[in-house]
């Protein structure tokens, strides 16, 4: 559901000064402290928020393992959002070991009661309320759930392994899929998906099989092994450990593989169908999602003929699941896989333009964790988080001019509600969670998920694929959301109360005076370090109209704060 967005009267001028804010902001860089002096307010500033009551952050204890700065900005990479008590934790503990705590933390499967997956497909309410418990179930634990560093994996690897259609049950058992695998296996988790029903169902894997004399008219079906090779392991061009494109003498581009690969590997997943179920699932769960595809009962379902992909042999007399894990062997084995899914979660937790030689140590930790063993996912976390590169702007202002990533919509709006403390995403009287228009996190609009990593900021050769997104009606939404959904009388919001959100404290501190809402959004938002032009601005703006009360005053700086490159990229 698109955000709507209302203005009052009285926002017309703060509306126009924040798009003088947008402007002021330049590209995007900001002006954050780098030279000594800066550095020495910056220390200053984060020491005043530390003790301020106003400041809404935990208190850390005396002896801290990272600076308020790097915590709150190692927050960006690792969560959806800051917390004054995520930030304490990090601070506390430091992120090596903040990490390894995470790994331990148990998997926050969802797991849906019956009237979500065995319901009526014939009565649409109950199909819509089926949908609107797996939406309010996804933002709830990216708001508020303990392991967040497994929450953001999950959804780093579901924006390049996207399920937009199908039912329900089918989507949920996907995402759990995602989580349960996070922080395992890149292999094991590829032979898990190949038999998943979401596979099975979205790209067509249950009807895969081959011409035989009883099923003349079969033929297998490419989509799967196509989108296997293109979007999930390989990509279309051959790749050098560092990501750059592997060259012939000429100059042209090698490509990964060519359409007899994709047929002989359509050819080796033959077989497989939906697992039976005893009664008969109902049709509002035809896949039999909890389930794994299981291989035909009769052989000749699956083509079990000698067969040769991406120039590896596949002896003949092999069955389906035999063929499958040697599928998995040949792809984890191939040179593309380590930089491929290197470069995505670099992107995703990161930066969206890393250098060849981050791409390069990341990527050769994907193929050796340094026991022999490849697609070791906690290894490869620890990599491109610990990495040198993404630690060095943990000073400020020492990162380069390219490095950094926009803040996609979905972790836009998880970290401004999650820095104002709510626990679960607001909801319509009829149900529908509020989501942003353009990247709906339960339905990507195809396979080619939201953005392809190769995308490039308009006339720039930096990758910035996620620029696709920040439309104007994104930057619209932005500017009036706050607002709209925790003030505006007709906004139709049911669950403001229990949702835990928390204006309050923000009224409250500009009750005090313009600096003290400041500080806080500083503190909160900014990592306590907020630039100087914007810090003046907001204040400029604060004295500018008559305010009806403070929590809309607040809640129009917060917004338009918000709303600027300096929290709109990560850096």
């Amino acid at each position: 559901m698109k955000l709507c967005i209302r203005y009052r009267p009285i926002e017309k001028l703060a509306l126009a000064a924040s798009v003088a804010l947008l402007g002021a902001c330049g590209g995007g860089r900001g002006d954050a402290p780098a030279t000594a002096a800066t550095a020495a307010t910056f220390a200053t500033a984060v020491a005043a928020a530390e003790a301020s009551p106003s400041a809404g952050q935990v208190k850390p204890v005396a002896a801290v393992k990272m600076s308020l700065y790097a915590a709150a900005r190692a927050t960006d990479q690792v969560s959806f959002g800051a917390t004054p008590a995520l930030v304490a934790e990090l601070q506390q503990q430091g992120l090596p070991a903040w990490i390894e705590g995470q790994f331990a933390l148990p998997v926050s499967q969802i797991v849906p009661p019956s009237w979500v997956i065995n319901y009526d497909t014939d009565d649409p309410a109950a199909g819509a309320r089926a949908m609107a418990y797996y939406r309010q179930e996804f933002w709830r634990r990216n708001l508020s759930s303990t392991d967040q560093l497994r929450q953001r994996v999950a959804w780093s690897v579901f924006e390049f392994i996207p399920v937009g259609d199908g039912n329900t049950s089918i989507r949920i058992d996907h995402y759990n899929l995602l989580q349960r695998y996070a922080f395992g296996n890149y292999g094991d988790f590829l032979r898990e998906l190949s038999v998943h029903p979401s596979m099975g169902w979205y790209l067509n894997n249950n009807i895969n099989r081959p011409t035989t004399t009883q099923c003349p008219q079969c033929t297998p079906n490419e989509n799967y092994a196509r989108e296997l090779m293109q979007l999930f392991t390989l990509g279309v061009v051959q790749l050098n450990l560092d990501g750059s494109m592997v060259r012939d003498a000429q100059g042209k581009t090698k490509e990964t593989y060519i359409q007899k690969d994709v047929e002989e590997l359509a050819r080796a997943l033959t077989g497989w169908r939906f697992a039976p179920s005893n009664p008969p699932v109902p049709s509002s769960n035809s896949t039999n999602s909890g389930f794994l595809m299981v291989p035909e009962s009769q052989a000749s379902q699956h083509d079990s003929g000698a067969k040769k992909i991406l120039g590896a042999p596949f002896a003949a007399g092999k069955d389906a699941p035999q063929d499958l894990d040697a599928v998995i062997t040949v792809l984890m084995q191939h040179p593309n896989v380590a930089p491929f899914v290197s470069l995505r979660l670099i992107q995703h937790l990161v930066t969206s333009n890393p250098t060849p030689q981050y791409i390069a140590r990341v990527a050769a930790v994907f193929r050796n964790n340094g026991q022999g063993v490849a697609g070791d996912m906690k290894a490869l976390i620890r990599a491109v988080l610990l990495d040198a590169e993404a630690r060095r702007g943990d000073l400020p202002g020492a990162d380069t001019a390219s490095f950094g990533k926009l803040r996609e919509p979905v972790l836009w709006l998880t970290a401004t509600q999650r820095g104002l403390g709510c626990k679960e995403i607001l909801r319509y009287a009829d149900g529908n969670t509020v989501t942003p228009s353009n990247q709906n996190p339960t339905a990507p609009p195809s396979i080619f998920s939201f953005y392809q990593a190769g995308d490039r900021a308009p006339g720039s050769n930096l990758l910035a694929p996620e620029q696709k997104l920040l439309t104007t009606d994104e930057l619209t939404n932005r500017l009036g959301t706050l607002t709209y959904l925790l003030l505006d009388p007709n906004r139709n919001i049911t669950n403001t109360t229990q949702s835990g959100c928390d204006v309050a404290t923000l009224g409250q501190a500009f009750s005090k005076s313009p600096k003290d809402l400041i500080d806080l959004i500083s503190t909160r938002w900014f990592r306590g370090a907020m630039p100087p032009t914007l810090r003046s601005n907001l204040a400029g703006l604060a004295v500018s109209q008559t305010w009806d009360s403070p929590d809309r005053a607040a809640m129009v700086l917060l917004q338009f704060a918000l709303s600027t490159p300096y929290f709109g990229v990560i850096k």
